[in-house]
């Protein structure tokens, strides 16, 4: 059974009747007749929000895709760097052979169509310093690193020396091009900031401005707008809601 999307109705809604709003304001600000007026913006409203209703639907499907690959991407680094490096090598190693290519382990390292693979996978893009100790290590035989991701100054060593890597998104997708990404993932579940802290930040002191600032502003425009009535409503509850989160909100 496919869940009900609120939020995307909810837009929809909101929009279709905006333009329900703004239609009939223009229409009878025009001198078209009452029941031509409201028949009108009814039926050009619905068109609109059907137009909407598909577009925002294929634009949520294309970025719940793109979410869910990187939410992926994610795990799968968070994984590699809490991994054995002895297990690293082992699924790295399994990812490059289902690839096309020989590959065999070589000490701490890879080699695969004899080029040396060296897999070092970190929380934070690896340092500079950590590139030198490699550049120590291997000398003047060239290698390719494979990590998360590197700082610009390691980016830059790297240049320099005429060595590569291989980033985050492209050991990613090689992992998900072959079909051997590892499992179960270590810590696959990240961290995320629930709804109730979500609230709480909402709702804490140093927001009362915007929404007094919200509140006052749509008092003002009711004074220019064919509907004032929502206008009026809406900014008296911002401005209430100043006034309460001020008093009673949290600290930041």
């Amino acid at each position: 059974m496919k869940k009900f999307d609120f939020p995307l109705v909810a837009d929809v809604l909101f929009y279709t009747l905006a333009a329900w709003f703004v239609l009939v304001g223009v229409l009878r600000a025009a001198h078209v007749a009452g029941g031509v007026c409201f028949a009108a913006a009814t039926l050009i409203a619905l068109a609109f929000g059907g137009v909407l209703l598909f577009a925002f639907s294929l634009r949520r499907r294309r970025r719940a895709l793109g979410k869910a690959e990187r939410e992926e991407r994610e795990k799968l680094m968070l994984h590699l760097a809490l991994e054995t490096d002895e297990r690293v090598r082992a699924a790295l190693l399994a990812a490059i052979c289902a690839d096309g290519k020989d590959a065999h382990c070589e000490g701490d390292a890879l080699a695969a169509d004899g080029t040396i693979v060296v897999p070092v996978f970190a929380m934070q893009p690896l340092s500079a310093d950590t590139v030198a100790r490699l550049l120590k290590t291997y000398k003047e035989r060239p290698f390719l690193l494979v990590c998360n991701a590197l700082s610009p100054e390691a980016e830059g060593l790297l240049r320099a020396f005429g060595r590569s890597a291989m980033r985050g998104e492209e050991v990613y997708e090689l992992f998900r091009r072959t079909d051997t990404m590892p499992a179960p993932l270590i810590c696959g579940e990240l961290p995320r900031r629930s709804a109730k802290t979500a609230l709480k930040r909402a709702f804490s002191r140093h927001n009362a401005y915007p929404f007094f600032v919200s509140g006052a502003g749509l008092l003002l425009m009711s004074l220019y707008v064919f509907f004032p009535v929502y206008y009026l409503v809406a900014g008296s509850l911002l401005l209430f809601a100043a006034v309460l989160i001020r008093t009673f909100g949290r600290e930041a």
